[in-house]
């Protein structure tokens, strides 16, 4: 068991490490496997738009691991907020508007930015280990399946990224992405992916 936990501990350090250069990872998420980097960093968030070949008008997801990181990145987050994060069974994303602190080419036109908090080990470690919010968008080119598993990832993606995390590349279940919900300032909720 010990080799274990060593083992997710050196991964994630070296996960957090290519990170802090500007590179880009591949990495299991509280949902399916994600590309992911340095939130803080236009160059690293251009690559990851680059590898998905995607346009960067469409913002990405970013994982953080507690409600403090959150409140670092976006300007007042409404108490609504807490209470869909509070009582979601599943991963749920949440769209906020006055991001802070974050690259540019990651937050929306709007200002507004999808953040979660990740409630799952290895992914909250990361981002804990990390201290900044991590790029978490699905590991796939735009367009085609989002990878549930390690297996499903194509050859292309692994060749694209810097790192490839080594946690749970064994794993073979059922994956789904998180849902999605959008909240404005003047207090409307949207649900944009159940």
């Amino acid at each position: 068991m010990e080799t274990g936990k060593l083992k997710c501990k050196e991964d994630v350090q070296k996960a957090v490490e290519v990170m802090k250069k500007g590179g880009v990872i591949l990495y299991p998420t509280d949902t399916v496997w994600g590309i992911g980097c340095d939130a803080t960093n236009p160059e690293a968030v251009k690559k990851v738009y680059e590898i998905k070949r995607r346009n960067d008008s469409k913002a990405l997801i970013c994982l953080v691991d507690s409600a403090v990181r959150l409140q670092r990145y976006v300007r007042d987050v409404p108490e609504v907020a807490w209470d869909i994060m509070d009582l979601a069974t599943r991963p749920t994303t949440v769209i906020l508007d006055g991001a802070v602190n974050l690259a540019d080419n990651l937050v929306a036109e709007d200002g507004s930015i999808a953040m979660r908090i990740t409630q799952e080990p290895f992914s909250k470690e990361l981002c804990y280990r990390f201290r900044k919010p991590v790029v978490s968008t699905s590991a796939n080119i735009s367009g085609e399946p989002a990878a549930q598993n390690f297996c499903d990832i194509s050859p292309e993606l692994l060749d694209a990224v810097d790192y490839i995390c080594t946690s749970r590349r064994q794993e073979k279940k059922p994956h789904a992405p998180s849902c999605i919900i959008k909240l404005s300032k003047d207090g409307q909720v949207q649900i944009i992916r159940k």
